[in-house]
């Protein structure tokens, strides 16, 4: 399936580009935002691998992987990157995940990204099951899940190991059914 190109009232899901470097690059190199997630800040080349990677796996047949920009509606500026991997052993199941930029935090864009993102797993792609993990502090991304409509399903022990420490994850997913009667 290419190009994606999904819709919110206030946001949309489009495929990344080569010219999506330094908007991503303000995300994945800042500290504060990366502080919870799995990986540590990049470097903008790193970036622009990211991406060439992503632009790559989107021709892909199958296509198994869905790194998307997050972007305002309004005027098509990247705030945010998404992510739906399928899981090559179960393939109606897949992992997501996304991260947006700390200029909009607090301004429900999250729930409404994730929404975009389920939206398209489970409408587009059909999965049956799709699960993210969080960092146990990363209170926001767990109030953002639940509103969104994901369960909190339990905790990897010692799941990633970020700057020389084990961290666990929280697991938040939601099933196809339960998508269908939100």
């Amino acid at each position: 399936m290419y190009p994606i190109s999904r819709y919110s009232q206030r946001l949309a899901l489009r495929e990344l580009t080569a010219a999506d470097v330094d908007a991503v690059f303000g995300i994945y190199g800042d500290p504060g935002i990366t502080k919870y997630l799995s990986f540590e800040p990049r470097a903008r080349e790193q970036v622009r691998q990211i991406i060439d990677r992503s632009i790559a796996s989107a021709g892909a047949s199958p296509r198994n992987e869905y790194a998307l920009a997050i972007t305002e509606r309004k005027d098509n500026g990247l705030i945010g990157v998404g992510r739906i991997a399928v899981d090559p052993h179960q393939p109606r199941g897949a992992t997501f995940g996304f991260a947006l930029h700390s200029s909009v935090w607090g301004a429900g864009y999250g729930v409404e990204a994730v929404r975009l993102l389920l939206g398209l797993g489970f409408g587009d792609l059909r999965l049956h099951r799709i699960w993210g993990a969080r960092a146990p502090l990363n209170e926001a991304s767990a109030r953002t899940m639940t509103k969104a409509g994901m369960v909190e399903e339990g905790v990897i022990r010692q799941h990633i190991e970020k700057a020389g420490q084990w961290r666990d994850s929280v697991v938040h997913s939601m099933l196809e059914s339960e998508w269908a009667s939100a």
